[in-house]
């Protein structure tokens, strides 16, 4: 157990460094292509930090730990609204922006709705069991379909003022800190899983638990890193658009096309309370981003308040 702490602790130093690197090769490659960085957020950075949730998923599939994949998904979609966002939050007020709040956030609700709408077939549609088939993962992959439309209308106009800022490096140097830092914060994910997980059944943790909290956890590393790290530089754009992006890649991408390639799952532990903040927690940012457009430290405050209470009761039920 003292080997899986300290590659624990390597993980963690992994993750942090890599994401400082991500972040300053997204930001300088955005600005070298005169590109958005809310679009650089929702696609780059958002695919990069859901990597480690796609190749758990793939893993966990490929092995038959059906439980895994689902609690990995809702897990980090709502690691990533109450925890990342409320400490990013609670760090420093975050503003919103009109388009976020008309497009990108009710897209977010509506993927995250469909999600459970399709999972809850014995209350809705008389199953026999709850599941996620091949076809339930091809509806899900369609609207991602729409998302990249909407990806490519943002590429079209280039709205942003970012065209007039000088890149911070090179095109080349960008890019080549973008895949360091990719690096990074892949291997530092995957080692904090590994070794999470291994002391999580050294403590006797249940599946649903372990699902839930330590797999979640580890793999949405990469986006609280990488989300605090921006925060700090002032990079709220990238931040925004990491959030919404890897939540719509993490149902999308890594439930979708795990599932579309080895066919339906049964996962059989999951409380309705699971799916209920799944979808509140994203109702819950929309409130929080609508008023004021900003979601500020008591907002942010109060999203991790509900983030305790809801991982309380992981525990308790």
């Amino acid at each position: 157990m003292i080997i899986n702490i300290l590659l624990l602790v390597v993980g963690f130093a992994l993750l942090i460094k890599g994401a400082d690197i991500f972040v300053d090769g997204a930001s300088s490659t955005a600005q070298n292509f005169k590109v958005s960085k809310m679009l650089i957020g929702l696609t780059i950075i958002a695919f990069g930090t859901s990597a480690p949730e796609f190749a758990v998923s793939m893993s966990a599939l490929a092995s038959g730990s059906t439980d895994m994949v689902l609690g990995n998904v809702i897990g980090s979609c709502i690691l990533n609204i109450l925890l990342i966002l409320g400490v990013a939050a609670v760090i420093k007020p975050i503003k919103i922006k009109d388009n976020t709040v008309k497009k990108e956030l009710p897209l977010t609700m509506l993927i995250s709705t469909l999600l459970v709408v399709l999972f809850l077939d014995i209350s809705l549609g008389n199953g026999s069991s709850n599941m996620i088939t091949r076809s339930d993962a091809i509806v899900i992959l369609l609207f991602f379909s729409v998302f990249l439309y909407y990806l490519i209308s943002i590429a079209r106009h280039k709205k942003e003022t970012n065209e007039e800022e000088k890149p911070q490096y090179s095109l080349i140097k960008s890019i080549v800190l973008v895949i360091i830092g990719l690096a990074g914060i892949f291997f530092g994910s995957d080692l904090v899983v590994d070794n999470a997980t291994d002391i999580a059944k050294i403590l006797g943790l249940s599946e649903r638990v372990i699902a839930l909290t330590i797999i979640a956890f580890g793999t949405s590393l990469p986006e609280l890193v990488t989300t605090i790290v921006s925060s700090k530089k002032g990079e709220q754009d990238l931040l925004v658009g990491n959030i919404i992006g890897s939540n719509i890649f993490n149902i999308c991408i890594v439930l979708g096309i795990p599932v579309a390639i080895y066919g339906t799952i049964t996962p059989s532990c999951f409380q309705m309370i699971d799916l209920i903040m799944l979808v509140g927690s994203s109702i819950l940012l929309f409130i929080f981003s609508s008023g004021t457009r900003k979601i500020t430290r008591f907002e942010g405050a109060t999203m991790l308040i509900v983030f305790v209470v809801y991982y309380v009761a992981v525990f308790v039920v």
